[in-house]
């Protein structure tokens, strides 16, 4: 097995946390988007393929056949994914983050 260099390393922690922050960043977003839409399976598996697309083609493209790589990358992935759900999360006091406001009929 062939160590990379750690500045090879740092870049596939740092590329594993921006695939972890589109894949589940993304699924956010579709969930919000799906939610209100007239057809919601197109949503999500439109995006569902294109999330697991761009996120395989990103751990091939990083691991270039290294599996140090490819593990650096996968916990940067994980890192990401705690750090979407922490900003997702509602608050712990109950109020409600800040949203367009609805008018609705007198």
């Amino acid at each position: 097995m062939v160590t990379s260099e750690p500045g090879i390393l740092v870049l596939a922690l740092l590329a594993g946390a921006v695939l972890g922050g589109m894949f589940f960043g993304g699924l956010w977003w579709t969930v919000l988007r799906g939610a209100a839409s007239d057809k919601p399976a197109r949503w999500f598996f439109a995006s569902m393929l294109l999330r697991v697309g761009l996120t395989l083609a990103g751990f091939y493209g990083v691991a270039g056949g290294q599996p140090d790589r490819l593990v650096l990358c996968l916990v940067g992935f994980v890192i990401a994914r705690m750090v979407v759900m922490r900003l997702t999360l509602p608050r712990a006091d109950g109020a409600a983050r800040p949203e367009k406001e609805v008018q609705h009929a007198p």
